[in-house]
């Protein structure tokens, strides 16, 4: 007789203890005051299949009086500890007799019971056959996954989830409950796959969703409207790179909602997409906006070369690949005519975004540089990126023996102070850091120099990168 036609017997055996009335040594209070339900089972079978139950077993045995051992559940309903109970017994559970939310309580009755083997069955269940219910209840289920490290499915289906198709978040119903700090993971994930404008308008919605009061249309907001939705949205306004939309983006989306940007934030931003629109300005040239505008560098270090292969780096474009957007590379600083000084560098620099800066280094073929797509402050801050800066360095005898690092430690891009120039990570790019410069690899992906010895700056430059459509 095959040993599989013998289980459902033994299987049944099993679940019929636990309706015996008879045999059983340990009650079970399940449940918190008004609503708790006592369960009586067998501690034989408790400690062989959950570890957790083991060890409050191993305090709480029978004693020799003949009282019965009791334990207490607070944490678990008696409804969900009776559906773990029967698969304790009998091994089965039938997960398509419950309804979502049941599914979510029992993983989690499972893991405080430390009964392994259901955890990935269950989170398998609700990513194979609960997608859609997930996607509509993403704050619960983004919750209750990073609330255990053992529900690493889950983790995973929602980090792809916000990474990859992160518009069935913002497009489910219940999009407007989702927490602030949940959202601003959402957006500041480095690799999302959405325009900027988009994360503009979805955060937008999601401000408008907080305050069903203010007006539909924001022409008619009083100042109060703008206050109050200033208060809303300030902590995901750095999380938003506005220096990447483009002119009209700008215009039709931003710009109505200027009172609710910081001051200095608006009027760096009026300032730059507005120089695009300056009669000597590359849009109103007419150039093809598949080129950059080689010929336009001021520069004493790199040439036009360079150039193409810098707005290719900011672009994330193969070597072999054209241009997208068409750049303007403004002079803001140059060492030998305004002082090769770091007082003079944050004077003219700061709170300036969207910066390249290019140094020769001396006695040395070795040009280094590195993107700030942020701002530099005088401050002892951290400037924060969303894997958009890097560093980099040429041979300028050959271009092509060049080296590319994006930041890995996105929270240590740049290193703002006023006792350095531009600098980049933990120390991957300092400049001029108590009179000396060096890179050592710490923040970004790789090394840009063969060594970690201090060097000297012959030449150093800053560039506006200023972007038309």
């Amino acid at each position: 007789m095959s040993n599989n036609k013998l289980l459902p017997k033994l299987l049944q055996n099993l679940t019929e203890i636990l309706n015996d009335e008879e045999y059983y040594d340990i009650t079970i209070e399940v449940g918190n005051d008004p609503y708790i339900k006592i369960f009586r089972a067998h501690m034989v079978i408790l400690h062989y299949r959950s570890p957790y139950l083991r060890r409050i077993l191993s305090i709480n045995k029978k004693k020799n009086d003949g009282t019965l051992a009791h334990i207490k559940l607070p944490n678990i309903s008696p409804e969900i500890f009776q559906i773990i109970l029967r698969y304790i017994y009998g091994g089965n559970l039938s997960l398509k007799e419950y309804d979502n939310l049941d599914i979510i309580q029992i993983l989690i009755a499972a893991n405080e019971l430390s009964l392994q083997e259901l955890i990935p069955y269950l989170q398998s269940f609700l990513i194979e056959n609960k997608a859609n219910w997930m996607e509509q209840n993403f704050n619960l289920i983004y919750q209750t996954s990073f609330e255990n490290d053992f529900f690493s499915e889950l983790q995973k289906y929602c980090t792809d989830l916000m990474t990859k198709e992160p518009n069935k978040i913002f497009n489910s119903l219940n999009f407007s409950s989702i927490p602030e700090k949940l959202l601003i993971t959402i957006i500041q994930n480095d690799n999302l796959q959405m325009s900027e404008i988009q994360v503009w308008e979805h955060v937008l919605k999601w401000g408008h969703a907080q305050h069903p009061e203010l007006p539909s249309n924001v022409t008619s907001y009083s100042k109060d409207n703008f206050n109050t939705l200033k208060s809303t949205l300030q902590q995901f306004i750095p999380f938003i790179e506005f220096y990447n939309l483009t002119s009209k983006e700008f215009m039709d989306k931003v710009l109505p909602y200027k009172k609710i940007l910081p001051k200095e934030l608006y009027k760096d931003l009026l300032k730059s997409f507005l120089s695009l629109l300056e009669p000597n300005s590359k849009l109103n040239n007419n150039l093809n906006p598949h080129l950059t505008n080689l010929k336009a560098i001021d520069s004493k270090i790199i040439t036009s070369q360079h150039v193409e292969m810098i707005s290719k780096w900011i672009d994330r474009l193969e070597i072999t690949d054209e241009l997208t957007f068409s750049y303007e590379y403004k002079l803001l600083f140059r060492g030998s005519r305004d002082g090769l000084t770091l007082h003079k560098f944050h004077e003219i620099c700061d709170g300036i975004p969207r910066t390249v800066t290019i140094i020769k280094v001396k006695d040395s073929n070795e040009i280094l540089g590195g993107y700030n797509p942020i701002i530099w402050e005088s401050s002892y801050v951290w400037g924060v990126t969303k894997n958009t800066s890097f560093i980099f360095s040429f041979n300028n005898d050959r271009i092509e023996d060049h080296v590319l690092s994006r930041v890995m430690n996105k929270n240590c891009a740049i290193r703002n102070g006023s006792a350095y120039g531009p600098s980049f990570g933990n120390g991957d790019l300092i400049v001029w850091d108590f009179g000396s410069s060096h890179c050592k690899k710490r923040s970004y992906e790789k090394p840009i120099r063969k060594t970690k010895n201090n060097f000297a700056i012959e030449e150093c430059e800053v560039f506006q990168i200023l972007v038309g459509q």
